[in-house]
């Protein structure tokens, strides 16, 4: 059986680097699978699985989604009530928060209790956060292979998501203190860096996502 797999398309940008990423891993992996763009709301309740990529400021992206005639209210309804595993990327993980704070406050979908904050700048770490930097599991998870903790992903990002539950952290990168690099719970996973960007360690970790049965 060929596994849907949806890609939200909502103007955020770098989609179709994400769609061929999606599809080496699926290769690699075994999995029969179409990866697709997705723009309409119905497509997305027809979807095995859901990738909700970011680039940019949270209000843009958050407007973005909005603007898509009964793309939220889909997402609810395959996201949440029938749980397909889900996968935000970048900004798509900060707008799983309650709120972010990127040129004013904005509501998130709040499907993960916390809040973006921007990142600390400091003389030797300096905003955006932009390149190769390593992410330690703080737990382990069924869609993550344990020998990816302590990998280099790539990082561009000058907020990040500070969750209200610690459990909800799964990685961290340390870039002066530490923040969370990956998150989740239930069929929702997020990562602040870019798989699709990462080479090796990316496919491997789109690769577990692919297999994931939550």
């Amino acid at each position: 059986m060929t596994e849907h797999v949806a890609i939200i398309d909502y103007g955020s940008g770098n989609l179709r680097s994400v769609q061929k990423a999606l599809q080496r891993a699926a290769r690699q992996a075994g999995i029969a699978a179409s990866v697709d763009l997705v723009s309409d709301a119905d497509q997305l309740i027809a979807a095995d699985r859901i990738i909700l990529p970011g680039v940019g400021a949270f209000r843009s992206c958050f407007q973005g989604l909005e603007a898509m005639p009964g793309m939220l209210d889909a997402m609810r309804e395959r996201v949440l009530s029938r749980g397909a595993p889900f996968l935000g990327i970048c900004v798509g993980m900060q707008l799983l928060a309650n709120h972010g704070v990127e040129f004013g406050k904005t509501p998130g979908l709040g499907w993960i209790s916390g809040h973006t904050a921007p990142l600390p700048p400091s003389a030797e770490r300096r905003a955006p956060h932009m390149g190769w930097n390593c992410v330690e599991f703080k737990r382990d998870h069924p869609a993550l292979d344990r020998h990816l903790s302590g990998a280099d992903f790539y990082f561009a990002h000058t907020y990040h998501f500070d969750p209200e539950i610690v459990s909800d952290i799964i990685g961290v990168c340390a870039y002066g203190p530490p923040f969370p690099a990956i998150i989740g719970r239930d069929n929702l996973l997020a990562c602040q860096f870019h798989p699709e960007k990462s080479q090796g360690a990316g496919i491997a970790l789109l690769e577990g996502f692919l297999r994931w049965k939550p």
